[in-house]
């Protein structure tokens, strides 16, 4: 049995990281992706700046999942900096705003039916950040080009600023890492073939090859470990769209949490709890787990696949992962575009044209009309 590491002492005690004031003016500095170091958002006076962990040599820790589940008071710390809460009353999105002005519109669904939203204590703070690696420039360009492949979206929205509704946004995200034991038992299928005789439409007698699959039993044993199984705890983003923009590489690129990767930027409170996120990840790893060990059934096909799995070890974390999102009204519908924060990778949704598809049908038809036409 593999023992699970201790809490780290900056998970089991509350620590206050100090502000970073510009040495100009005396503004809060913020993460810059374009510059990948703190920024004066008012003078633009730039301070390199390694992260905390670099100071102090924290790590990334994996936390208890068992431990968690059964008093999640020992995954609270405090934010490092003064924190406003916004519920959106449209889309119910929770956002958190450190050290900065609250935004005066939903920055998911862009409603402006936001109220204030009290913390009640009982949130389970980031222990890990991913950085924004990609800039809003960038992400625009990419946008903008992703507009002009899309063939059936209406020439007005092509040629609409919709980049003007650009929002980088850290998403909450929860990682699950386990050993797991599994026994499994099938029906392995093995192809044979045998030569059946038979009279075609014109009564004369043929003979073919015919498929039959012999059943033999067969059984086996694998082990795995799962390592940062990503489940989303976001309510505000599709999560189709957040699906197509994965993965973000966790596994070697986060960083420990500090306010000065989230100031100026807008955090989204996590809808999704432990919990529920823990029942979720334990699925995708048993739907894993079952193709795995259906990978292994010799033969040719199998049936009746039964997997026993034993899991150990379980770990979590909590952790931001950053996104860029476009959220617009078209018609009576929103639509959003999301980017992958730190990849670059776009995935989006767009109304369509009924006229260019229309017209588009039409031309095939008469294309195709006149094809027939002279094959005659």
């Amino acid at each position: 049995m593999v023992t699970p590491p201790p809490l780290p002492e900056s998970v089991q005690h509350s620590t206050a990281i100090g502000k970073h004031p510009c040495a100009e003016c005396g503004a809060n500095l913020e993460w810059s992706a374009r510059k990948q170091a703190l920024v004066c958002p008012y003078c633009g006076t730039t301070a390199p700046w390694q992260g905390a962990h670099a100071q102090t040599g924290d790590a990334i820790a994996e936390l208890d999942l068992e431990r968690a589940l059964r008093d999640p008071a020992i995954t609270r710390k405090n934010w490092g900096a003064e924190l406003k809460e916004v519920k959106c009353q449209s889309c119910h999105a929770v956002s958190v705003f450190v050290d900065s002005r609250v935004a005066q519109r939903c920055d998911f669904c862009g409603s402006p039916a936001i109220v204030a939203h009290e913390d009640q204590g009982d949130a389970i703070t980031p222990q890990s950040i991913l950085p924004f690696k990609i800039s809003d420039g960038q992400i625009r360009d990419l946008i903008k080009k992703w507009y002009r492949t899309r063939w059936f979206a209406p020439n007005r929205l092509k040629t609409a600023a919709l980049t003007d509704t650009l929002h980088g946004i850290y998403l909450p995200y929860w990682t699950f890492d386990a050993h797991v034991d599994a026994h499994w038992r099938a029906e392995a299928g093995h192809y044979y073939y045998v030569t059946e005789s038979y009279r075609d439409s014109s009564g004369h007698s043929q003979t073919r090859q015919v498929q039959k699959v012999r059943w033999v039993p067969a059984s086996g044993r694998l082990r795995h470990f799962f390592d940062d199984e990503l489940v989303p705890g976001s309510s505000g983003v599709h999560q189709q769209l957040l699906r197509a923009v994965e993965p973000f590489p966790t596994q070697t690129d986060l960083k420990p949490y500090s306010p000065e990767y989230v100031r100026g930027w807008t955090v989204e409170r996590y809808q999704i709890g432990l919990a529920d996120a823990a029942a979720l990840g334990r699925r995708q790893m048993d739907s894993k787990l079952h193709t795995m060990c259906a990978s292994q059934v010799p033969g040719d096909t199998y049936r009746n696949l039964q997997v026993h799995a034993d899991y150990q070890g379980r770990t979590f974390k909590h952790i931001l992962v950053p996104v860029w999102l476009v959220s617009y009204t078209y018609g009576r519908k929103t639509f959003q575009i999301l980017a992958n924060g730190y990849t670059g990778q776009i995935a989006g949704e767009r109304p369509y044209s009924w006229v260019k598809i229309f017209l588009a049908s039409l031309a095939a038809l008469i294309v195709l009309g006149i094809v027939l036409y002279f094959m005659q």
